[in-house]
């Protein structure tokens, strides 16, 4: 195959190399950005995944996060369980920002709408106002012809 190289580098030589590392990004991390007091919450829930959308008042996006960026597949994306990991994670997001008041608004006639509802509640955000922006079909296309055998 090749050389089998070892390295030798001494224990002081990667401490300093972790400290430059940590002072390159000091900025990013120290850095806390702006502070919102409220903001609206965009459930979307479908029969095939859940995706919550997090912005502030003037419809800025601020976070997000789905059930599939969450590591669950297939099915498991849809279920009421999926949605409230979705909010637990986005909740921690949230919290640095210091978001408290939250306007929801739910779309879709999925199984995670209400547990994503609940655990909005449950996290201790200040729900203002729940609005349901389902799409309701009014007459619909027009019907295939009759099959004629």
């Amino acid at each position: 195959m090749g050389k089998v190289r070892l390295s030798t580098t001494s224990e002081s030589k990667t401490l300093e190399s972790e400290e430059k590392a940590t002072q390159k990004f000091a900025h990013v991390v120290s850095k806390k950005g702006k502070q919102i007091s409220s903001g609206k919450a965009y459930i979307n829930a479908s029969f095939n995944n859940t995706i919550i959308t997090i912005t502030d008042d003037s419809d800025n996006v601020v976070a997000w996060a789905t059930a599939g960026s969450l590591g669950f597949s297939g099915p498991k994306k849809a279920t009421p369980f999926a949605s409230s990991k979705i909010v637990e994670a986005l909740s921690e997001k949230l919290r640095n920002l210091g978001l408290k008041k939250l306007e929801i608004i739910v779309k879709g006639v999925g199984s995670g709408r209400d547990s994503a509802l609940r655990s909005f509640a449950n996290q201790g955000f200040e729900i203002t106002s729940i609005k349901d922006a389902t799409p309701i079909p009014h007459n619909g296309p027009k019907p295939p012809k009759v099959r004629r055998v």
